[in-house]
């Protein structure tokens, strides 16, 4: 899932009184700066908890450096050289379904890494991730993150950049189904979720729902501790920042979080 987005491009950092400009940020790839990479690690707090505990992450995110290093981006701030306010990574595939796949971020994941494996040929990409660091958000640096994956893309030679979604404002409407709340749009046409109207503002287009795009299982006492609430009744447990409820089942002694996505297409 492309997670994290935000459109406004005025706002001041609160951890720093100037903007960073257009022309100051400097973005980059771990192939280009692999030196950089260790930076990739410094986003405390970007993530609730239990987005950490996908299953499927680790068969990317253990190897992304080493194995893509060309479609891992980090943007730098050059009044801060130590650190990275923003990352992005995305992933080459094949794919020549006509559908995009229910299973989105996860089912990308297992596609990329079979590709990897037995060698085959790629011919799209995926996003997986765009964050910000949470103290640089309201300044655009996801629209420029955004831009800079689809350029890389590009440089690579993919005409198709594919991203699964997740909206940054369905966490306050857990119990609106995914397909309803994807279509929402403002006055003038564009949608009224942030980071889809982000992503449909760079040429976009949103083509379908991923109703299962990342499935994160754990047992009772693990999502306490993922999220401090109490787990002790079976049925639907709203989680801060989960966009649908996670399923408690108190008997079997396990709960389980089933991210819906949105899929959007971009045409290079």
């Amino acid at each position: 899932m492309t997670r994290q987005g935000e459109e406004e491009t005025r706002v001041l950092s609160p951890y720093r009184s100037a903007i960073v400009r257009r022309m100051d940020l400097q973005i980059v790839t771990v192939a280009q700066r692999p030196d950089l990479a260790p930076l990739l690690d410094d986003f405390d707090g970007a993530w609730p908890e239990f987005m950490q505990w996908d299953p499927m992450a680790s068969l990317y995110y253990a190897v992304a450096n080493e194995l893509y290093p060309e479609y891992v981006l980090l943007a730098i701030d050059p009044t801060e050289p130590g650190r990275a306010v923003a990352r992005a990574y995305s992933v080459p595939l094949a794919w020549t379904e006509e559908r995009l796949p229910p299973g989105g971020w996860d089912r990308m994941v297992q596609r990329a890494t079979i590709n990897r494996l037995a060698g085959t040929p790629t011919n799209i990409v995926s996003a997986l991730e765009i964050c910000v660091r949470p103290e640089a958000r309201g300044r655009g640096l996801s629209a420029r993150m955004l831009d800079a994956m689809r350029e890389n893309a590009r440089r690579l030679g993919h005409d198709t950049l594919v991203a699964p979604v997740r909206p940054s404002g369905k966490h306050a409407v857990p119990d609106e189904p995914m397909d309803r709340y994807a279509v929402r749009v403002r006055d003038d046409g564009l949608p009224e979720d942030p980071w889809l109207r982000t992503h449909v503002r760079a040429g976009g287009v949103i083509d379908s729902v991923a109703p299962r795009s990342m499935t994160i299982p754990g047992t009772l006492q693990e999502w306490r501790r993922w999220t401090g609430l109490p787990f002790d009744r079976t049925g639907p447990v709203r989680v801060p920042g989960a966009l649908v409820p996670v399923w408690c089942d108190v008997e079997h002694n396990h709960g389980v979080y089933v991210e819906p996505n949105v899929w959007v297409r971009h045409q290079l």
